[in-house]
C-alpha cells in the first residue's frame, strides 16, 4: 500500500511539473508572439512614415551620372535623363534615357511601379529597334550592366514587403540615429530573401540598405548621401553607391538639377513613346 501511494506522489509530482513547463513554454510563446507583433507594427509604421514623407511632388526630373566600376576598379561613365511621375493610388510611372555613350544613346527603360499587381517594364534597345517587355521573372536580372537590377528600379511600395522593425543605431556619421527595418518581399519573382533599411529618425530618410540573396547571403549594399530638400518638404539624395559584395563590382549615380512639377504628361510614359524618347 505504501508502495502504491509512493508511486501516486511520485506521477502526481511529475504532471505537475509537466503542467508548469507547458504552461512556462505557453507563456514563453505568448510573449514572443507578442514582441513580434510590435516589432512587425512598429516597422510597418516606420515604412508608412517615410512613403508618406515623399508624397505629393507630382513629377520630377532630373540629370544622372551614372559610374560602372568593375573588380578590377576600371570605369565606364554614362549620362541619363530620369523623369518621374507620381500616380493617384498607385505606384509611380519612371522613365530613364541614355543620352552617353554613343554605344547605347536613345536606349530607355520604362516602369509602372503597381501596388496591388506585378510591376510593368519595357526596355528599347536602338540596336535591336524594338521595345522588350521585361517579364516579372527577369526583374532580379542586372539593369544595363549595373550593380542595380530592375526590381531596385521600381517605386518602394509598402504593401510589397512584409516590415520588421530590428532596433536603432547611428548611422552616417554626425550623430544621426537611424531606425532599422527587416523587409521581405512578397512577391516570389524578386532576387531578395530579405533587405534592412536605415531610416533616419529625424526626416525618414533612407541612408543604406543591405540585400541578402535567396540563400540568405549579404549580396549589395546602397547607400545614400549628400541630401538636400526640395520645394520645402523632399529630401533627394545627390549621391547613390550600390557595391555588389558578392562580385567586388559598384554602381554609382549622381544626381544634377532636380526639377519639380514641370507639368509632365501621362503620354509621356507610354510604351509607344520609347523609340522616340531620346
Amino acid at each position: 500500500m505504501a508502495d502504491l501511494l509512493s508511486m501516486i506522489r511520485v506521477a502526481s509530482a511529475t504532471l505537475m511539473m509537466v503542467l508548469i513547463l507547458n504552461l512556462s513554454i505557453l507563456n514563453f510563446n505568448s510573449v514572443a508572439a507578442q514582441e513580434l507583433q510590435q516589432a512587425e507594427d512598429r516597422g510597418l509604421e516606420l515604412a508608412l512614415k517615410a512613403k508618406n514623407k515623399s508624397r505629393g511632388w507630382v513629377d520630377m526630373q532630373v540629370q544622372m551620372t551614372m559610374l560602372l566600376r568593375d573588380a578590377m576598379g576600371r570605369e565606364t561613365t554614362r549620362e541619363l535623363r530620369v523623369t518621374s511621375k507620381e500616380t493617384v493610388d498607385d505606384g509611380d510611372k519612371n522613365l530613364y534615357v541614355f543620352e552617353s555613350p554613343g554605344d547605347i544613346r536613345g536606349s530607355a527603360f520604362l516602369s509602372y511601379s503597381h501596388i496591388a499587381k506585378d510591376d510593368e517594364q519595357w526596355l528599347y534597345l536602338p540596336a535591336l529597334k524594338r521595345v522588350k517587355r521585361i517579364a516579372s521573372a527577369s526583374r532580379a536580372g542586372a539593369f544595363m550592366g549595373s550593380e542595380f537590377a530592375y526590381e531596385d528600379l521600381s517605386s518602394f511600395e509598402v504593401e510589397k514587403y512584409r516590415h520588421r522593425y530590428l532596433g536603432d543605431e547611428s548611422c552616417q556619421g554626425g550623430g544621426r540615429v537611424c531606425h532599422i527595418v527587416e523587409q521581405i518581399p512578397v512577391d516570389h519573382n524578386s532576387g531578395y530573401a530579405r533587405r534592412q533599411v536605415w531610416q533616419d529618425q529625424e526626416h525618414s530618410r533612407i541612408w543604406k540598405i543591405d540585400y541578402y540573396d535567396q540563400k540568405g547571403q549579404l549580396l549589395k549594399t546602397l547607400v545614400s548621401s549628400d541630401f538636400s530638400l526640395y520645394l520645402g518638404k523632399y529630401w533627394r539624395p545627390k549621391n547613390v553607391a550600390m557595391q555588389n559584395h558578392q562580385t567586388g563590382k559598384s554602381t554609382s549615380l549622381v544626381y544634377h538639377s532636380y526639377r519639380f512639377n514641370i507639368g509632365i504628361m501621362d503620354r509621356d510614359f507610354h510604351k509607344s513613346a520609347l523609340k522616340r524618347a531620346y
